[in-house]
């Protein structure tokens, strides 16, 4: 089986670009890499961008990318795809730094766009705003959970990291403890995208930085269960929900089958495993999600 093994980028369609590409560079940091009369590119890393921008009627997430290992044949990850009775669209030169992918959709309606390969851009990392590491993952509210966990780990390989009862699930394809999350809810929508910070003082950071800018917290800092991750949750200027995070779990050996070892497990070793509900469980340091956060 051919699988993906990390998130390349998001793509956001958005009623304002300009709101959106000045809050990517100014408060989160950034980089501006290049502008067409359709897109704007951004991003933090070596890839040439992670999120991508383009004009729309509402604010959301219209695509998602995903990496093959380089020497991936995209032809026989076609054919894997149609034998899952998929349409695929094979396309060439489709962005800056791609210049092959396969795209097809996932069964929410979100369109998965995946490369083998793609150019490397350097660029350095900004001197104002939070400036991430990189993107980390994206969540989503869905009507048929089982339905979409199933298409991520028989289709896409991902893997089940945790579940919290049967309503909330987290699915990695590299080591990092989630890529994707997924929770029950009535709709399909993005519920917010999460960018890895690289420590607690570049949260603290962060947190003073998003005062200045009068953006306020709308959950955190605290500590996840699943993940065990650090987190802050602000909105930015389209109303979605966008989280920081350090610490994430890892797995950095899959045939180990357990997470990196840290101080704050309560399982040793930690596993992959089905969390009880419990409110504690979404923060252990005690302070509950704001009401209806998850929908």
């Amino acid at each position: 089986m051919i699988t993906v093994r990390r998130i390349g980028h998001a793509t956001f369609e958005t009623p304002d670009v300009e709101q959106l590409v000045t809050y990517y560079t100014q408060v989160l940091g950034l980089t501006l890499v290049e502008r067409d009369a359709d897109a704007a590119y951004l991003a933090s890393t070596l890839d040439h961008h992670s999120v991508v921008l383009r004009r729309g009627d509402v604010a959301r997430c219209a695509r998602l990318a995903f990496q093959l290992a380089p020497d991936a044949d995209l032809g026989a990850f076609a054919k894997q795809l149609g034998k899952h009775g998929l349409a695929t669209e094979r396309r060439h030169d489709p962005q800056p730094s791609i210049s092959d992918l396969v795209a097809f959709h996932d069964p929410k309606g979100t369109e998965i766009e995946v490369f083998a390969e793609r150019q490397f851009a350097p660029q350095r990392f900004q001197q104002a705003g939070i400036v991430p590491n990189k993107l980390g993952h994206v969540a989503f509210n869905v009507t048929d959970i089982r339905k979409v966990v199933d298409f991520y780990v028989q289709v896409l390989g991902f893997r089940e990291s945790d579940w919290m009862g049967d309503f909330f699930a987290f699915l990695r394809c590299g080591p990092d403890h989630h890529t994707l999350n997924f929770v029950k809810g009535k709709a399909d929508k993005m519920h917010h995208v999460a960018f890895e910070l690289t420590d607690w003082a570049h949260i603290e950071a962060a947190c003073d930085l998003l005062a200045r800018r009068d953006i306020p917290l709308i959950w955190g800092p605290g500590r996840h269960g699943m993940g065990h991750n650090i987190y802050t949750y602000h909105h930015n200027p389209d109303g979605q929900i966008v989280e920081l995070f350090t610490e994430l779990d890892r797995i950095n050996d899959e045939a180990l089958g357990y997470f990196e070892p840290r101080p704050w497990h309560r399982d040793r070793p930690q596993r992959p495993k089905v969390w009880e509900p419990d409110p504690a469980v979404a923060n252990l340091w005690g302070v509950p999600p704001p009401p209806n956060f998850l929908d």
